[in-house]
């Protein structure tokens, strides 16, 4: 955010004074970040009850005279921006600030922290306890408050819904075992060690958010069911099937419970080892196919996300070189692209009460982060970016590569670590032969990470060279006309003429590799046209059945 606008912004909250969703505090360096963490949780709990977007804390404002008077809170940028990182790990569910604006005015430093209201649905606790505000006071947040929060979407929700013949015998012992082991890791700061195995079954689910008034419900079928008991949950299907595409051709389906079967699933993939950049001995990498922890990302996304009202299962597709996920339902909230930055954090959900149960049980680690922190896998795994395929109306496609597309771009990435986000998905966009921005072109240009002219953009020499042999760079670069005429000239004089086709076959391979097939046959036509232009050459055949050959010189008349 500009600084005229953070000023406007500081002005307009200053002159609207302290409500439900706007604290001020002088807050020194020592302020404590459980005292925020409380903040954080009502304030969030408060924007969503009153329908706003956000709220706003800020420090470097006296709360009583309404002064600007300055902070010294974490003056460190990476210690300030740490903080985000705090906030999640203890807020539940696991989300974050969405930004922290420093503004600098004559009177002081001013620290302006960004909030997200709570999801529609989901409360936002703080260690355990939820917080709410009364008037400008701290209060903990009433079940009231609570029950209203949750009803927003219950009545709609298909996993929140009791299955009022189910039965604790209905779940998966197995399955019941590990979801324990995983609420455990995920509430290590806030459970002692051995109190959760102290639990009975019943404490535990409700503990889980696994179910409401002790009955279970059918997100806690879908994740602890036993597979037999996949019928009480009919006519939907709870099924995810794993397809091999291919030479070879295979097939398997995997029902509840699906905190197991993700990993079954995953087990099928053939995820053998792959060595990026084999020319070049000194860098040559060995790496999965697939990286563990993004496939089973990707395939929790779908099972969070699926539209279970649309009687349909979730699909994995595996082929040579990609796997290619597919869930019922369109994106829900926003676009993809909104959440590639780790920026965004989503309101609402549609399955917020399984959402929230397999946040308790760390099957997503931070809600609203688990496409940024894909693309981050993939890129440290220096592979391409996932893609998203929003065609289908009523359904979401996601294909993540498991082979390099091109071996310049896993170079440059491997050769400059510091490459920021922005500029890795703009230089996979290169690799892709996707159009870029003109802004984007011109940063990139700059920076000496591309070269070519727009449509043909490839990775600069400067990169490519630095590790490896610069045969593939030679290929894209386009040589000079006057190597191309030359060509045909020297053809023209060993076999006195040419076809089309013996020119294009002659030409083809020699041009830049950026060109595809139609660009290619323009050039040479282009060409060819040049040649007859300057009285080179001349078309003895037809327009169908052309055929070049030097252009005969007319004797002068002697006098």
């Amino acid at each position: 955010m500009e600084r005229e606008a953070l000023q406007t912004l500081l002005t307009t909250l200053i002159d609207r004074w302290e409500d439900e969703v706007v604290e001020f505090k002088r807050a020194g360096d020592g302020y404590s970040t459980h005292e925020f963490g409380k903040y954080f949780s009502a304030l969030a709990n408060e924007a969503n009850l009153r329908n706003v977007e956000k709220a706003w804390l800020v420090f470097g404002v006296d709360d009583k005279d309404r002064a600007i008077v300055g902070t010294d809170y974490r003056p460190e940028r990476e210690r300030l921006q740490g903080l985000k990182m705090q906030i999640a790990e203890d807020a539940e569910p696991s989300i974050t600030l969405r930004e922290i604006h420093e503004l600098i005015t004559p009177d002081g430093r001013v620290l302006l922290f960004e909030i997200p209201a709570a999801p529609q649905g989901m409360p936002i606790a703080w260690k355990g306890h939820y917080y709410a505000r009364a008037g400008e006071s701290l209060t903990s947040l009433g079940l009231d408050k609570q029950d209203t929060i949750r009803r927003q979407f219950g009545a709609a929700d298909w996993t929140a819904q009791v299955i009022a013949e189910a039965r604790l015998s209905d779940l998966d012992p197995e399955a019941l075992a590990k979801a324990r082991e995983f609420f455990v890791t995920k509430h290590a700061n806030r459970f002692p060690i051995g109190e959760v195995a102290g639990w009975t079954d019943a404490t535990f689910l409700d503990r889980a958010r696994l179910t409401q008034g002790g009955q279970l419900t059918r997100a806690a079928l879908l994740l602890l069911g036993k597979p037999e008991s996949s019928h009480l949950l009919s006519p939907h299907p709870a099924e995810m099937t794993w397809k091999l595409e291919g030479t070879e051709k295979a097939y398997e389906h995997f029902g509840p419970p699906f905190l197991l079967a993700t990993t079954r699933l995953y087990q099928r993939i053939r995820n053998i080892q792959l060595r990026i950049l084999p020319d070049d001995q000194l860098l040559a990498i060995e790496l999965s196919k697939y990286d563990r922890k993004i496939v089973l990302e990707a395939l929790h996304n779908c099972i969070a996300h699926q539209d279970y009202t649309r009687n349909g299962r979730i699909v994995v597709t595996e082929r040579a070189d990609r796997l290619i996920l597919e869930n019922e339902g369109a994106f829900f909230e926003g676009q993809p692209g909104d959440y590639v930055a780790g920026n965004k954090t989503p309101r609402r959900y549609r399955n917020p009460y399984l959402v929230q149960a397999m946040a308790e049980l760390n099957m997503i680690d931070t809600m609203g982060y688990g496409i940024h922190q894909m693309y981050l896998g993939q890129a440290k795994r220096f592979f391409p970016m996932p893609d998203y395929d929003l065609g289908e109306p009523q359904a979401v496609k996601m294909t993540l590569h498991g082979a390099v597309v091109d071996p310049a771009y896993s170079r440059m990435l491997i050769q400059k670590t510091d490459l920021a986000l922005p500029d890795i998905l703009a230089l996979d966009r290169v690799q892709k032969r996707l159009p870029l921005d003109d802004d984007v072109t011109r940063r990139l240009r700059q920076a000496k990470l591309i070269e070519g002219r727009k449509p043909n953009l490839y990775v600069s020499a400067a990169v490519a060279s630095a590790t490896a042999s610069k045969a593939d760079y030679i290929r894209t670069r386009a040589q000079d006309d006057t190597f191309y005429i030359k060509l045909v000239s020297d053809y023209l004089v060993k076999f006195g003429s040419a076809t089309r086709k013996e020119i294009d076959k002659l030409l083809w391979d020699k041009l830049s590799d950026a060109l595809d097939s139609a660009q290619r046959q323009y050039k040479i036509g282009n060409l060819l046209t040049r040649m007859r232009k300057v009285g080179m050459i001349e078309n003895r055949g037809g327009r169908k059945s052309s055929r070049w050959a030097f252009k005969e010189q007319k004797e002068k008349k002697k006098d």
